[in-house]
């Protein structure tokens, strides 16, 4: 199966955008969930968990500070990996002027619904360009 990013919708929070390629509920027979984030400069967001799936992080482009449970914070930069187990608390800041690109994973997948509440979620449709505004 192909999937362009024009064909699917973007997720715009205050602190950046998503783009899921592969959901279990958007790919028949898909058992993770696979996406692209862009954390916007100078934002992050606010630490959390997925009790039920690990999370995987691999930085395309930029830098930011990364938590992950009850370690100290550490940089990433371009080309690394960063692995989430599932249940551990975690937080990404992009403290730099660039926006930060990330591939993210989660296994098994369906975690991206606990998106679906937050109270800064606007959602562009699928071939619609999502426009950044600073608050």
């Amino acid at each position: 199966m192909h999937v362009s990013p024009d064909a699917v919708p973007t997720m715009a929070f205050d602190w950046g955008f998503i783009k899921w390629f592969v959901t279990p509920s958007t790919v028949e027979g898909a058992g993770s969930t696979f996406g692209e984030v862009i954390v916007n400069p100078g934002r992050g967001h606010a630490r959390h968990n997925h009790p039920d799936a690990e999370e995987i992080l691999y930085v395309i482009s930029g830098e930011a500070v990364q938590t992950v449970a009850d370690g100290e914070p550490f940089a990433i930069k371009e080309g690394d990996t960063v692995h989430i187990p599932a249940g551990a608390y975690h937080s990404t800041f992009n403290a730099t002027w660039r926006p930060l690109r990330l591939i993210v994973t989660y296994t098994p997948g369906g975690e991206e619904k606990a998106l679906e509440g937050a109270p800064d979620l606007r959602v562009h449709e699928a071939g619609t360009v999502a426009e950044w505004r600073q608050a």
